[in-house]
């Protein structure tokens, strides 16, 4: 295992491009696929991309705003003492891995947005604090553990959509529980068993001591700073209003009630709009003053570089998928070669395929949903199978595509090619798990 990891992080490293590149080649990848495979001329695509390219701007700030208010949250002194604290136990690279990789996949259980901020920054604090640990190896495993848990995430897109009342799909196949879903057998086996396995596998591909990568810098940013008592009082009315605790601590006010509103009509229900606000209103308190959060906030924002450029890529990608049909095509062609026995495993295999164009698993679901559930209608296939499968091939080629481990990228400072052998490997890995469960299971009747 470390032999091939030590293989495909030498091949990666010499031919893989940037995060910024593989988007700009998958989107040319895209375009030639609708004009050879779709029928669709080359205005056509062009006028594909274009409609589409803008769709993740709202997805887009919000991932931005996960990554910075994270990122300030994380640095206000009362968390960053904690999470040091969390991070000072690991002495050996196995430990450090344990606590790395069962934390961040217990954050990403919650939700998996939490689980790819709050893990990358334990994983750099454990660098920090034990100098035993390959630093590229704690961000990949950071990132596989919320992976490879995320098909019982309470937090998962399509799961919640089927059992949210007014969805699209209600008539046709009505409300499914989340028991049948992200509570099912089938789906805590894929999560436990996958789990287990990368765990295994990073444990297994850890580097020997003389190879290890520690952490770039041992000191910490906020020890390089001024301690704020030792910096001169504010002096003007506009020193005083911007580090004024008051208002700060009058929109800290507001913004508890909001969350107060929002969890006695929603429940705990931490979408990416909620986990945006409570980081933000947290992190205000925690710093203080608003002049204080704001400067901790500049510090964190060339972290989401990744995201503002890349994600209209993305969605154009989107937009030429389902404006050429190649979604239903890839969809289609999959549901056309099953049995009974192999439409499961199969539609997870489509749903693998298709991620690696679109990224997104609502925008995924919502246009390989129909198709999947179409083709189920003639074989002994419950919806929620269906709807289970699609999840899990959508989470498996996460590893292969760079879309959500940007943040990771952004934070750490690491580039791609520093993690993509170490998640090839657990990709690996989870394919063989998700297959075989989702090729046993339903004949089982689980």
């Amino acid at each position: 295992m470390k032999t091939l990891a030590r293989s495909l992080n030498i091949a990666v490293e010499r031919w893989l491009p940037s995060s910024f590149l593989f988007a700009i080649v998958l989107t040319l990848l895209t375009a030639l696929l609708g004009i050879t495979a779709g029928g669709a001329s080359p205005l056509d695509m062009a006028g594909h991309w274009y409609s589409g390219f803008w769709d993740f701007l709202e997805f887009g700030m919000q991932m931005t705003l996960i990554i910075v208010t994270g990122y300030a949250l994380a640095k206000a002194p009362l968390v960053a003492r904690l999470l040091r604290a969390l991070a000072s136990r690991p002495r050996t690279q196995r430990s450090a891995l344990s606590v790395v990789m069962l934390s961040s996949a217990a954050a990403g259980i919650i939700s998996w947005g939490l689980g790819f901020v709050f893990g990358t920054l334990l994983a750099i604090e454990v660098a920090r604090a034990c100098r035993k640990a390959d630093f590229r190896l704690l961000i990949a495993a950071s990132y596989t553990a919320v992976i490879a848990t995320q098909p019982m995430s309470i937090t998962l897109t399509a799961p919640l959509l089927v059992n949210t009342p007014g969805n699209p799909f209600e008539e046709q196949i009505g409300l499914i529980p989340v028991t049948e879903t992200i509570f099912s057998p089938t789906m805590i086996a894929v999560s436990l068993l996958g789990f287990a396995g990368v765990y295994c596998a990073y444990l297994l591909m850890a580097p020997a001591a003389d190879d290890v990568v520690p952490f770039a810098g041992q000191e910490r940013q906020e020890e390089r700073q001024v301690p704020a008592g030792a910096a001169s009082a504010p002096r003007t009315p506009a020193e005083r209003i911007n580090d004024s605790r008051i208002l700060g601590g009058l929109i800290v006010l507001l913004g508890l009630t909001a969350l107060g509103l929002y969890v006695a009509e929603n429940g705990v229900n931490l979408e990416l709009n909620i986990m945006n606000l409570t980081f933000l209103v947290l992190g205000l308190a925690l710093h203080g003053s608003p002049e204080r959060y704001m400067r901790t906030i500049g510090e964190g924002i060339s972290a989401a570089a990744g995201i503002v450029v890349q994600f209209p890529f993305y969605a154009g990608i989107i937009g030429m998928m389902g404006g050429a049909g190649l979604i239903v095509l890839i969809g289609g062609w999959f549901a056309s070669a099953s049995t009974e026995a192999t439409f499961p495993v199969l539609t997870l295999v489509s749903a693998m395929i298709v991620n690696i164009f679109v990224p997104s698993a609502g925008g995924q679901w919502l246009v390989q949903g129909p198709v999947m559930l179409e083709a189920s209608r003639d074989m002994a296939v419950p919806a929620a199978t269906v709807v289970n499968a699609v999840s899990v091939g959508d989470m498996v080629t996460n590893l292969l595509q760079p879309f959500f481990v940007l943040p990771a990228l952004g934070l750490s400072g690491l580039a791609l090619k520093d993690i993509w052998g170490y998640c090839m490997t657990a990709m690996t890995i989870l394919i063989v798990v998700s297959c075989t469960v989702f090729l046993v299971f339903p004949l089982l009747g689980w």
